[in-house]
């Protein structure tokens, strides 16, 4: 996955979930941050970050703030990056060999899961999450409690009942770090949630990434620790 015209900066505020205040070599920058996480971690005064300028000339904020640095490690932060990077990468045959067709966005229960997978065997129902939290080397997800997070999990669970393939693919926007497990401290539930599914043969991926300023790739299988 590839960004176009990325310039550097320094974070100095974030005023609210959706705009981040940067100064440039081109002076102050005010951006859209596309992630509405908390990122309270990555999103420090003084850190460097990444923006990619919009392609709209026409839009209130020029650029989108996509990347930080966190120590020695480069994060990807744009929280629509995930989904846009794991069909790339599934459409090239790196997750189901036998792939036939990527459906994005389908709808399944109560839900819309991110992707159906077609394959020889039938369909694969796939649920997608983005990891930026962080410490010591073992990320997790999620940085803030999700509900939503939840359901879809209990929906997955219901497609490997009925018979279906359903994978919780874990995108981690970083590279080199030691194991994923569920953030239990922030939201108890979904980590119960996870675990259950998990028994009922809802199959657990954790993919690293590597990380540019300007790029992103799904790299190798990260140890998942329930």
């Amino acid at each position: 996955m590839q960004y176009h015209q990325v310039v550097k900066g320094r974070f100095l505020r974030r005023p609210n979930r959706f705009i981040a205040h940067v100064e440039t070599e081109d002076g102050l920058q005010i951006c859209h941050v596309k992630n509405t996480g908390r990122c309270r971690e990555l999103l420090v005064p003084g850190a460097a970050v990444y923006l990619e300028k919009a392609a709209n000339s026409a839009r209130k904020t020029a650029y989108d703030l996509i990347a930080v640095e966190k120590g020695a490690l480069l994060i990807n932060m744009d929280a629509q990056a995930p989904n846009r990077v794991f069909q790339e990468w599934a459409a090239q045959g790196h997750f189901l060999p036998d792939l036939k067709s990527i459906q994005p966005e389908y709808h399944y229960g109560e839900s819309r899961l991110d992707f159906a997978l077609t394959t020889e065997a039938g369909l694969h129902l796939v649920e997608v999450k983005g990891v930026t939290l962080e410490e010591n080397g073992v990320v997790r997800f999620p940085d803030a409690p999700t509900e939503r997070g939840v359901k879809h999990i209990h929906e997955l669970q219901r497609a490997v009942r009925e018979g279906m393939g359903a994978p919780l693919f874990f995108v981690i926007q970083m590279h080199g770090v030691d194991r994923f497990s569920p953030n239990d401290a922030t939201h108890p539930a979904f980590g119960a949630a996870l675990r259950e599914a998990a028994a009922w043969g809802v199959q657990v991926y954790a993919y690293d990434c590597l990380v540019t300023p300007d790029s992103l790739t799904i790299h190798q299988p990260v140890p998942v620790v329930l």
